[in-house]
């Protein structure tokens, strides 16, 4: 428990990082595709709009999942 410091300020780090990526990317290059798959909902009215990346969501989930699971079987 000693140690949940260290690793929350391990993944505040990460997502800031991967946050400043993401912005300085603009939505372009190699990151383009991030929320524009196929199944990610948009609905658009004339009063505004909803979009929820549900593929992309899925996507990520799967990955992160993949990367802790590989992260276990390395630390024993």
């Amino acid at each position: 428990m000693a140690n949940a410091g260290k690793w929350l300020m391990f993944a505040g780090a990460l997502l800031v990082a991967a946050g400043a990526v993401l912005r300085l990317s603009g939505g372009k290059g190699w990151l383009g595709w991030l929320g524009r798959l196929p199944g990610d909902l948009r609905i658009e009215t004339k009063g505004g709009g909803f979009y929820f990346p549900l593929t992309t969501c899925l996507l990520l989930s799967a990955l992160l999942s993949l990367l802790l699971a590989l992260w276990r079987r390395i630390q024993g």
